[in-house]
């Protein structure tokens, strides 16, 4: 029997921070801290490269092919930025979702790395999603995405709390141990402490739905061959024809072979003169020629109807980033690690001072991105962190965010 394909795409955009002086720190004006015609550029040549062709086509391609369908994540800080400029992107999103051939999934509001340090903030990122993605395109979302697929078995059970029935993860070799990603596992069943159950049922924004949760995994090898290796003229699959590929995706076999991707990869990080979007056109084709289908993530779930689904074992968290699939893309240097203790210190005196202004400022400063852009790798992984950063240097990262984070620290009378 032929596996299904799940297509997942992340959409996100972070509020890159402008050069705020030393020498401005705790005037009496507050600055403001983000580079709002850098975020406006930024977007909106995404969004004509990307956002705006890609979600054209695809909606092209819903009509076309009535069994098509993918998931999405859309960041809350993308959304914001839709809002602020970009209307007609949000249009077109909600486009896609009246075709009903889209799911879209929950995941943190502020695409943020909450998860690994407060429970609580983790929670109200999330139900503040939920919220949002109701309000836009009428989905409850079912499913969970964490921040660049960060997972543990703790944060599937934080996710399984908090009504989820689903949640994404990265199929890394050394947890697989020779197993294929394409089925649904399960994470190994324990409990969390009382008082964090307590409070995470407390900020629940789903029903109780059981006592378990499926993960689904990433097909990595398949994935990266269309985000990363498409245009690289040196891989030997290059040219990467739709044939070829859905050639190795019958071959990989399974239950549901998951590629999950940047929705950037359309556009963006793979150009139109590389062919993806033909490439893209042309696989919802071949596909139907094959008998294969697109489920969508709930849908996946809904179907797999083994009782012995096989364990997940994640002790230790993990990730979609960089070779080493955990976090050292966030948390592999001292200034890192600095700005990231020095951020969450000051979650308490944030949230007792009541101001939303400075709430969601300080919200906006969670974004992972930041901690991306302050990685000191080499390589090719640290080429990756060079193409994405907006900054001369991590040490220029670390500088503007240690700047805006002292300026928000004086904001606070309680400290």
């Amino acid at each position: 029997m032929n596996p299904s394909i799940c297509l997942y795409f992340q959409v996100h955009q972070p509020y890159r921070l402008r050069d705020i002086r030393i020498t401005d720190i705790g005037k009496t004006e507050m600055p403001d801290y983000f580079d709002h015609e850098k975020n406006r550029t930024v977007f909106r040549k995404v969004a004509e490269k990307c956002y705006l062709p890609a979600n054209a086509l695809l909606e092209e391609l819903f009509h076309t092919y009535p069994g098509f369908s993918v998931a999405f994540s859309l960041s809350g800080t993308f959304i914001d930025q839709c809002r602020e400029y970009g209307p007609d992107v949000l249009a077109s999103f909600q486009r896609l979702n009246r075709t009903g051939h889209v799911e879209f999934l929950a995941e943190t509001y502020h695409h943020s790395l909450s998860s690994l340090v407060s429970t609580e903030e983790f929670c109200e990122q999330v139900t503040k999603h939920v919220q949002t993605i109701r309000a836009l395109f009428s989905q409850t979302p079912s499913v969970f995405r964490n921040t660049e697929l960060i997972y543990s078995n703790h944060i599937a059970h934080i996710a399984r709390l908090m009504g989820f029935t689903g949640i994404l993860a990265e199929g890394t070799d050394h947890l697989l141990r020779g197993r294929s990603p394409n089925i649904p596992f399960v994470p190994p069943s324990f409990r969390l402490p009382s008082d964090q159950e307590k409070m995470i049922r407390h900020h629940r924004p789903l029903p109780a739905r059981g006592r378990h949760i499926t993960v689904l995994l990433k097909n990595y090898r398949l994935s990266d061959d269309i985000a990363f290796r498409f245009s690289d003229r040196s891989w030997t699959g290059f040219p990467l024809r739709a044939e070829t590929f859905t050639d190795w995706i019958l071959a990989s076999a399974g239950h549901t072979v998951n590629l999950f991707m940047d929705y950037e990869t359309f556009g963006e990080h793979q150009w139109a003169d590389t062919g993806i979007f033909d490439f893209l056109r042309t696989l919802p084709r071949i596909w139907q020629e094959q008998g294969l289908q697109t489920k969508t993530p709930s849908a996946v779930i809904r179907d797999w109807n083994q009782r012995n689904t096989d364990v997940y074992d994640a002790h230790s968290v993990i990730s979609w980033a960089d070779m080493e699939r955990d976090l050292s893309a966030w948390q592999g240097n001292q200034i890192q690690n600095a700005a990231l203790e020095h951020l969450y210190a000051l979650e308490d005196a944030i949230k007792q001072e009541g101001a939303t202004t400075l709430l969601e400022i300080w919200r906006r400063l969670q974004t992972s991105d930041h901690f991306y852009y302050m990685c000191t790798k080499y390589w090719n992984d640290g080429d990756v962190h060079k193409y994405f950063s907006p900054y001369d240097s991590p040490y220029e990262a670390y500088r503007r965010y240690s700047h805006a984070l002292h300026d928000l620290q004086y904001r606070l009378p309680t400290l």
